[in-house]
């Protein structure tokens, strides 16, 4: 299966004055059609800027991004207007920035449908549609004044799906609510990539986001730095967005992986580093299916070492949506 995105060796360089600043320093990443995936990392790390990028808000500087076939690198104006209006689908955490408060819920869940042209009786049958499947079929009247924060979050999720694209990306989506409402928010999410095979990517600074996903890429330093990957789930109802005890965290087996690049370049986990006391040399010896690093200071010191046992097995192939149902942006 074609990824829907891959970023190779991706760059992104800002100016600051006389200042460069280097936000991207050779990042790696695949996401699969139909995947549910989280991106993590410390302020700084560069996760905000990798969205931006995928969200064709801002341009790379060097590597390649690809998302549905299309090199976002080389694409003109006129070709990126048309990737934000059909293929990728904005949430913000502030859902204010995705409302318009004097229009009703089935209203501004139209405006982008209007906006490209979309015939009426198409712009209302899959507006309703919307917002059936965000919970808030019986709320399409009511203004912004009269949603609560969670329920606009939930309508700007109906609005970034309009024009259908095959891409959500969600930056902190439940960072102005409480915990409940996230569960319901993420459940929402399970439901969109079970029911519409949308892959779906959210930004976030919280570890535990791990139980509500399918698979955690954790950024370092401007480069993807571990993997978490949950093997097995149990298996949770979610067929009414309403319902709190439905969108309870999705537990099972997680597994987290350092990930090493094409050159064959890994990032060594932080507490590893620091607790052996690795400094910038260090020796590197393969002993059988092992590749032991050690302190470049006292090599024969077992316990200035990491050991890791190689796998040949590869990662877990993201699941895609039901076979045999047609994908919204599969038009005749």
């Amino acid at each position: 299966m074609e990824p829907l995105i891959l970023c190779d060796n991706l760059v992104k360089i800002y100016k600051v004055a006389d200042l460069e600043v280097v936000a991207l320093q050779g990042l790696d990443l695949t996401v699969a059609p139909g995947e549910l995936m989280a991106i993590i990392g410390n302020s700084g790390s560069g996760k905000s800027t990798l969205l931006n990028i995928l969200g064709g808000l801002d341009r790379p500087s060097a590597g390649r991004v690809l998302v549905g076939g299309r090199d976002l690198l080389k694409t003109d104006d006129a070709g990126m207007v048309e990737y934000k209006r059909e293929t990728v689908g904005f949430v913000w955490q502030q859902s204010s920035r995705n409302l318009i408060p004097y229009l009703s819920a089935l209203e501004n869940v139209q405006i982008p449908m209007l906006l490209a042209g979309r015939p009426s009786r198409e712009r209302r049958e899959w507006s309703n549609e919307l917002l059936e499947a965000v919970g808030l079929g019986h709320r399409r009247t009511h203004r912004l004044s009269q949603l609560s924060g969670g329920e606009q979050q939930r309508v700007a999720i109906a609005i970034a799906l309009a024009n259908r694209p095959p891409l959500l990306l969600a930056d902190e989506p439940t960072g102005e609510v409480d915990t409940a409402t996230a569960g319901v928010i993420y459940g929402i999410f399970r439901r969109l990539v079970a029911d519409y095979g949308t892959t779906i990517v959210i930004v976030s600074h919280d570890p535990g986001i791990a139980v509500r996903v399918d698979r955690v890429v954790r950024i370092r330093d401007g480069r993807t730095s571990t993997e978490t990957v949950r093997r097995a789930t149990a298996t949770a109802d979610i067929a009414n967005p309403e319902g709190e005890g439905e969108h309870a965290p999705v537990h099972g087996t997680h597994e987290e992986f350092t990930v090493m690049d094409a050159a064959g370049r890994l990032q060594l986990p932080r507490e590893m580093v620091e607790q052996l006391g690795l400094g910038r040399r260090v020796r590197v010896e393969l002993d059988g299916s092992q590749i032991v690093v050690r302190a470049a200071s006292d090599g024969s010191t077992p316990n200035g070492a990491i050991s890791t046992t190689a796998d040949k097995s590869g990662g877990p192939t993201p699941a895609a949506a039901p076979a045999g149902k047609r994908r919204w942006w599969q038009r005749s």
